[in-house]
């Protein structure tokens, strides 16, 4: 037999992928022809192979005036399936050209963490008016998550749990998952609780399966669990997912008493989303979402752009301070941009690694003053080793053996700062309550510039380079 009579059949949907994955850009040209001539079957025969996330991503790529007519020509597909993989910015579209009664159908077709992540981001009348159209308990478990806070574990968790108390035996749980047929059909562990209704332990559905009926499910569970407080930021929660290889945990609270899970899919999500909140709101660019609104988007970049302004002010000041001295040599005007530059990516390299060490809990209490004393270490060895750099340079360039040994010793002065800045601004803005990643760019990059240019300026004329005016 040979090679190629061994591979399976690639399926009619995974034609319309390239080798990333990605739609090709000729499939949603022709399902979007298809929409445009009115032939909504040959759309829909074109989507159907495409599994829900495939779909959703054919929405992302729709040019936003089109999407409307695809969502009506795709009407049958744009399932509950479909939405819970959106980006949240086309869902929220998509959701409010929807009448309530068909948002009621497609949540109560989904978990309850993907039904809230639905409905939680819609106006408040709208939200009341889709909670008004599901059935009793679906409305009540909605209700209760989007009781708690946003980002929390409360608002993560699907409240399809499957508890058994821990006097059954291994047949009575296989009884019970054969006969309820209102049971949640995707779940990994069963949670033995005890007559409160707290978690008490844990079995793996392969310990059931491979375990006689008599055992009692007391004798094969594990104790030993990791319990997620109904508060907990989701972010918290990713990292103990994380940091002990669960796939899917309880949630409990404030009274201990189980009301939820969260899976590791769910989790997954989060750690995608965290990572790039934290790196956009590094540059300050917001949410950073290329289907953002122009209007969001501009509201959240221009802030920290004004904020920018008012920090770079800082720096010409000291400029002008030294302006007299710029004047009497030109060669310090052509170097300043270069210590600036220079000690800006070092101070952004260090405060990068800080934010990502305080998100991940690398950088705790304990270790803060052995990072502090890393970072000096490499930062003065970067500074020793472009400074040496700089300095011949300069000097073989201007022919002035002065005016390098003054750039080399700002730029070693300037990259030590930008060390110390980029570790110790995210850890004080982390232990005032701020999130680091949030303001830490425009203070370290003031710091670097100003101390930059001050060093420099201030180390041409103490050395009797140039006068100060």
């Amino acid at each position: 037999m040979s090679e190629t009579e061994l591979q399976p059949p690639e399926s009619e949907g995974e034609t319309q992928l390239d080798e990333d994955d990605r739609l090709k850009p000729e499939f949603v040209r022709a399902v979007l022809d298809a929409v445009d001539a009115g032939d909504a079957e040959a759309a829909r025969a074109l989507v159907d192979p495409l599994h829900p996330a495939d779909i959703a991503d054919l929405f992302e790529l729709t040019p936003a005036e089109d999407r409307g007519a695809l969502a009506a020509a795709l009407a049958d597909m744009l399932d509950g399936e479909v939405l819970a993989e959106m980006n949240d910015y086309v869902r929220e579209t998509l959701i409010d050209a929807l009448e309530p009664g068909q948002v009621a159908d497609i949540a109560a077709e989904l978990d309850t963490d993907d039904a809230v992540a639905i409905i939680e981001d819609m106006d408040d009348e709208d939200q009341r008016a889709v909670l008004r159209a599901l059935d009793p308990d679906d409305r009540a478990a909605i209700e209760a998550a989007l009781g708690y806070p946003e980002e929390s574990a409360g608002r993560l968790m699907q409240r399809e749990v499957v508890a058994v108390p821990e006097h059954w035996t291994v047949g009575d749980v296989l009884d019970f998952l054969r006969a309820d047929e209102t049971l949640t059909t995707d779940f990994w562990e069963i949670f033995v609780v005890d007559p409160q209704h707290k978690p008490v332990g844990t079995c793996a559905l392969s310990w059931i399966l491979r375990t006689p009926r008599a055992i009692a499910v007391a004798d094969v569970m594990a104790r030993e669990q990791t319990l997620i407080p109904v508060d907990m930021d989701q972010e918290e929660v990713a990292l103990r997912f994380q940091k002990y290889a669960l796939i899917s945990a309880a949630v409990v609270d404030p009274d201990g008493r189980l009301v939820g899970m969260i899976t590791v899919d769910d989790v997954v999500h989060i750690i995608q989303e965290e990572a790039g909140e934290d790196a956009l709101l590094l540059s300050g660019a917001g949410d950073g979402d290329i289907n953002e609104p122009i209007r969001e988007s501009y509201s959240a970049r221009v802030r920290w752009l004004v904020a920018n302004l008012g920090t770079a002010l800082v720096a010409s000041t000291i400029i002008a301070f030294f302006g007299g001295a710029i004047e009497q040599m030109v060669a310090l005007a052509v170097l300043m941009p270069i210590v600036a530059s220079i000690g800006g990516n070092a101070g952004t390299q260090t405060m990068a690694v800080a934010v990502r060490a305080l998100a991940t809990n690398q950088l705790t209490q304990s270790n803060t003053i052995r990072t502090i004393r890393r970072e000096i270490t490499l930062a003065a060895l970067n500074g020793g080793t472009i400074a040496v750099l700089i300095g011949i340079g300069a000097a073989l360039v201007f022919g002035n053996p002065s005016l390098g040994a003054v750039i080399a010793a700002a730029m070693l002065i300037n990259i030590v700062v930008a060390g110390l800045a980029g570790v110790l601004v995210p850890v004080l803005l982390e232990r005032l309550g701020q999130d680091p990643a949030v303001a830490s760019s425009v203070f370290v990059t003031m710091i670097t510039d100003s101390m930059g240019f001050f060093a420099f300026l201030g180390l041409a004329v103490l050395s009797g380079l140039v006068p100060l005016a």
